[in-house]
């Protein structure tokens, strides 16, 4: 049986590790023809050699998404290799513990850690997307999807910034399907919940417990059930679905 995304390229930044690895295995599966990107370039090389080693076909590329240079250079490494990008998921993206605001209140963050939190986690999102949509307006089809988070849709405690650039994604991504579903392409994003990678283990190890008292599966949520959701707004089967915001959460959004 043909793969959900046989015949397609696909872009993957934040593919290192955690959720974009698991999407791009999945993707490769599905039969796509991947490009990895990472900031962390030894981690995207070995989510390709996982990849390639299964039989599928993959690149690797180091990208800081911060970097308009560095952004503009991994779209065009991707499109010259495969020759054109039918689907990208946007997932590169950094927590609070990674910017010295661990535990603090709004008016308690650095503004460094203000300026890097936006900087990675809604301008990074943006200059791909800038990118992204110009490639897939001159093919007349694409489709992308973010990484938002049940951030993105409520406030978090302790959480401000990282609250705040999430909304700005799902801002982007209902804005940016409005404006370029005439053009053929398919915005969409997705809005994990509390998930088992490297990015939730301090905040389960000081509150695991108790947020897993708020989601009624009672548990936390693995990479490959948001990759599962990912695949399927990046395919064709999903052809009617643009600018929505998909919960892949155990259902902690929905007390």
């Amino acid at each position: 049986m043909a793969g959900m995304l046989d015949g397609k390229t696909a872009l993957i930044t934040g593919g290192g590790r955690g959720i974009g690895r698991a999407t791009a295995l999945l993707f490769a599966r599905e039969g796509a023809r991947v490009a990895v990107a990472d900031m962390n370039l030894d981690g995207a090389k070995e989510t390709v050699a996982m990849i390639n080693t299964a039989g599928g076909q993959a690149m690797s590329i180091g990208c800081d998404v911060t970097k308009p240079d560095q952004v503009a250079a991994m779209i065009q490494a991707a499109v010259s290799a495969f020759g054109r990008l039918d689907c990208a998921f946007n997932n590169a993206g950094i927590a609070g513990y990674q910017v010295d605001a661990l535990g603090k209140k709004t008016a308690d963050w650095p503004e460094a850690a203000f300026d890097r939190m936006i900087d990675v986690n809604l301008k990074g999102v943006w200059l791909c997307m800038r990118g992204e949509l110009e490639q897939m307006v001159k093919q007349g089809k694409g489709a992308i999807v973010n990484t938002a988070s049940i951030a993105g849709l409520a406030g978090l405690p302790t959480s401000s910034i990282y609250v705040a650039a999430k909304h700005g994604v799902v801002g982007l991504t209902k804005t940016a399907a409005i404006e370029y579903a005439e053009n053929g392409v398919r915005v969409n994003s997705v809005c994990p919940g509390y998930i088992e990678t490297d990015m939730t283990r301090d905040v389960m190890a000081r509150r695991g417990k108790e947020l897993m008292a708020l989601t009624p599966f009672r548990r936390m949520g693995r990479a490959e059930e948001i990759a599962e959701m990912v695949c399927w707004l990046a395919s064709d089967r999903s052809s009617y679905v643009s600018g929505a915001n998909y919960n892949v959460d155990g259902g902690f959004m929905a007390g």
